[in-house]
């Protein structure tokens, strides 16, 4: 199969490792608006430069979008006017709108597409859903996920990041729905920028938590931050009525215990978000091969996306107006 990527950045790059030493992968296509980049890229794995998207769509079978997200709806069109399978990296669109133009079209198409929400695919928070699912917690009462950044994004990502909901928490937000299999109905959110305060000068904010009834009757507690001076920090704990299990917690987690008798935590590493995710990046892009080879229906939908895109809005507008949301108000 020969796979077209756009995007040479940074995401670009590892799906690019993964995807050049796949056995079915006949070939990969690199195209990116800085042409030398991709070609940098393309030779670091032996792989093929295009010259131009438009060359891209036109040579491969299937396309893994990894580009800036204002492309994101673009490529997807385009791909669903090709008829080819497509990855894309979350979100599809900051706006529900745009993401709605780019669902029709794929539906209409009929093609499959898998959304970059690559938790689905780390063995904690795969783990976690199959206890949830076989029942093994119990019934579940309650779910806390944490995304601690290492430092905030440099100043010109923040106006077009949509924002701490839509950018940092909404990778909580998937991976809540698809741990509990449960979705959220009402959230009451709230966030600070002590600290940070460049964040206020875009109506963004730095620290935020938000407080969610889902539809099973059970509560979540979701936080975020964009600076964790001992790392990148990203948890979920899930407590039921018979067990109660954590993701991300090791002796790598960075945050301190001061519990004379913890555990004593590996200081030597400095977790980044690629060293947290990178086995689960590499196996996101494998089931995306499988997807496009009809192996597979997508694990990760563009309704999917959507979902976690409406729980992000409803948390932006209960920040902004101090009060509880529900989330069929932004649906």
């Amino acid at each position: 199969m020969k796979i077209g990527l756009i995007g040479a950045g940074r995401i670009g790059a590892i799906h690019a490792r993964t995807l050049v030493s796949h056995p079915d992968v006949e070939a990969l296509i690199v195209a990116d608006y800085d042409a030398g980049l991709a070609a940098k890229l393309a030779a670091r794995h032996g792989a093929g430069a295009a010259s131009s998207v438009e060359e891209l769509f036109k040579a491969a079978e299937a396309v893994v979008i990894a580009s800036p997200t204002d492309t994101h709806v673009d490529y997807l069109v385009r791909a669903a006017k090709r008829g080819i399978p497509a990855f894309c990296e979350k979100p599809i669109a900051i706006d529900l709108e745009s993401t709605d133009r780019a669902i029709a079209a794929i539906n209409e198409a009929g093609i499959p597409v898998q959304m970059g929400f690559m938790r689905r695919f780390d063995p904690g928070y795969r783990a976690a859903h199959e206890l949830v699912a076989s029942g093994a917690l119990g019934e579940v009462t309650l779910v806390t996920g944490h995304t601690h950044d290492i430092e905030p994004p440099h100043e010109s990502y923040i106006p077009r990041s949509g924002g701490a909901f839509k950018d940092m928490l909404i990778h909580d937000i998937d991976a809540l729905r698809f741990v509990t299999g449960a979705e959220p109905v009402e959230v009451n959110a709230t966030g600070s920028n002590r600290a940070m305060e460049v964040f206020g000068h875009y109506d963004d904010l730095a620290t935020v938590a938000a407080v969610m009834h889902l539809d099973d009757g059970s509560l979540a507690i979701l936080s975020g931050t964009r600076q964790d001076p001992l790392g990148y920090d990203v948890r979920m704990e899930v407590f039921g009525t018979q067990d109660s299990v954590a993701v991300g917690l090791s002796a790598r987690t960075p945050i301190r215990s001061l519990e004379p008798d913890a555990p004593p935590r590996d200081e030597s590493v400095v977790v980044g978000w690629l060293e947290r995710f990178e086995p689960a990046y590499r196996a996101e892009m494998d089931a995306f091969v499988e997807m496009a080879s009809g192996r597979r229906p997508s694990p990760c939908t563009p309704e999917d996306a959507r979902a976690a895109l409406v729980v992000a809005e409803a948390c932006g507008v209960s920040a902004r107006e101090k009060r509880p949301v529900r989330v069929e108000e932004c649906g």
